[in-house]
C-alpha cells in the first residue's frame, strides 16, 4: 500500500520551499518509510519550473536511501490531477525516485 504525506504550503522562492521541506517535513517523511511503507508519494503544492530541481533531488535521494521502499514527489494543486498521478503510482511498482509535476 503506497502512503501519502501531503504538504499544503510551500515559500514560492525556490530555496526557500526547499529549505522548509526540509526542515519542517523531512522528519515525517524518514517516520513513514521507517514504519516500513513499501511506497511512499508526497504531494507538494504547484510551484514553477525552478522548484523542480530540488523537487527531482529528493525524489531520487529518498528513493535510493529507503530502497526498496519507493518514493516519489507530485506536484499539484489540482484535486483531479493528484488523484490521477497517485493511482498511476500506486499502480506502477517499478516507478521510483521520480518527480511528477502537473499541469495546470
Amino acid at each position: 500500500m503506497q502512503a501519502v504525506l501531503s504538504v499544503e504550503t510551500l515559500p514560492e522562492c525556490a530555496i526557500d520551499a526547499a529549505a522548509q521541506f526540509m526542515n519542517v517535513h523531512l522528519a515525517s517523511v524518514r517516520s513513514l518509510l521507517a514504519d516500513e511503507a513499501d511506497a511512499l508519494a508526497i504531494v507538494l503544492p504547484s510551484a514553477p519550473r525552478d522548484h523542480d530541481d530540488w523537487r527531482r533531488a529528493v525524489a531520487r535521494d529518498l528513493a535510493r536511501a529507503h530502497a526498496p521502499a519507493r518514493v516519489n514527489v507530485v506536484g499539484t494543486s489540482q484535486e483531479s490531477q493528484r488523484i490521477a498521478l497517485l493511482g498511476y503510482l500506486e499502480g506502477a511498482p517499478g516507478i521510483t525516485g521520480q518527480y511528477l509535476p502537473g499541469h495546470e
